[in-house]
């Protein structure tokens, strides 16, 4: 099994207390996974368990985080999906289902599709004819077997 992708794993449990950062209405947000591929495709995940939806203003921070990350050079890629994994249980973010994807300032209903997040974002790769070398994605994918 390679190297797990979660470092400082003793610091993820730590609960981050926001309370100082509220501003009116507004208060901060999280990010559950961002990759950027030559920059030239940002690609962050939000994730929910089971049929959890994001509230208003989640939805429009990270939807105009999208947008505003998207021009010319770079497509920008917001991927929303859902788990089942119980309190105390590693999610499989590669894994999860996805439910809707922001693209190109729009939004599309991914259920159905019965795709998870790494179907999709290799969808995307390929879609930007971005090629990560064999030889780097290759133990991963072995090691998932």
């Amino acid at each position: 099994m390679p190297e797990r992708a979660i470092r400082n794993s003793e610091y993820v449990s730590q609960i981050k207390d926001f309370s100082g950062l509220w501003f009116g209405s507004i208060l901060p947000t999280d990010i559950d996974a961002f990759l950027d591929f030559q920059d030239r495709l940002f690609v962050f995940v939000e994730l929910k368990y089971e049929d959890g939806q994001m509230k208003r203003g989640q939805r429009l921070a990270l939807e105009r985080l999208c947008d505003a990350c998207g021009n010319e050079k770079r497509d920008s890629c917001l991927i929303v999906g859902k788990h089942d994994s119980q309190i105390g249980e590693e999610i499989d973010t590669a894994q999860a289902h996805v439910t809707e994807v922001r693209w190109q300032k729009q939004w599309y209903d991914w259920l159905g599709r019965n795709e998870t997040v790494r179907d999709v974002i290799e969808r995307l790769l390929e879609r930007c004819d971005i090629h990560i070398p064999h030889h780097i994605i290759q133990p991963l994918a072995l090691a998932r077997r």
